[in-house]
């Protein structure tokens, strides 16, 4: 099963360096928001979440910005876990580059999704939207690559996506909008981008 980690940090951090980069600015951005003030509305805005109010939804920068913030250590916890576990056989099997397109690609479609179909007044941080990416790509590989992943690894996606489509919309609190708009990004420019040698 490709999910399994068995590297040790030195082997991970050499073979999946877009992963680590990616897991290391969230977490100094983490550590950034509990030095300047904690995970709290007001400190999570000046450091650039998404916020759905006028004059604040013009300022796209804020689509970016918001993939590496988060509102708390468990936010952070399973949004890392998740890109640790799952993030590596995709970038290995597409080259770090093109993960890397896919990654920036889902997380800033998934939360123009979020601003334009969450309410008034949202308040949007996460990587879920670009995770959900990664979850789109692999989805894409099950329909239409099947021999690229085993019987095991495709169940398993396939289980954790079906739990967390369902949590995006039971569990207070979570975008589905960003979660639904990353994973259609990520399944299409996975689709695309493995058309470009």
């Amino acid at each position: 099963m490709i999910f399994i980690r068995y590297e040790n940090w030195r082997t991970y951090v050499k073979s999946y360096p877009i992963t680590t980069l990616l897991i290391i600015a969230n977490v100094i951005m983490f550590i950034v928001l509990l030095i300047s003030g904690g995970t709290n509305s007001e400190n999570l805005f000046r450091h650039g979440a998404i916020y759905k109010e006028t004059p604040y939804i013009q300022e796209t920068w804020r689509m970016a910005s918001a993939m590496f913030l988060h509102g708390g250590f468990e936010h952070l916890l399973f949004n890392m876990f998740a890109l640790f576990v799952f993030a590596p056989p995709l970038e290995k099997m597409m080259g770090s580059f093109k993960y890397a397109v896919l990654y920036i690609c889902s997380g800033l479609l998934g939360n123009a999704a979020a601003l334009w179909l969450s309410e008034w007044g949202t308040l949007a941080v996460g990587a879920s939207g670009a995770i959900y990416g990664i979850y789109g790509a692999y989805l894409f590989i099950a329909l239409f690559r099947r021999q690229t992943l085993d019987e095991a690894s495709r169940r398993t996606l396939l289980i954790i996506l079906g739990i967390g489509i369902v949590q995006s919309f039971v569990i207070q609190g979570i975008s589905w909008s960003a979660h639904l708009g990353g994973l259609a990004a990520g399944f299409a420019v996975y689709g695309i981008l493995r058309l470009i040698r």
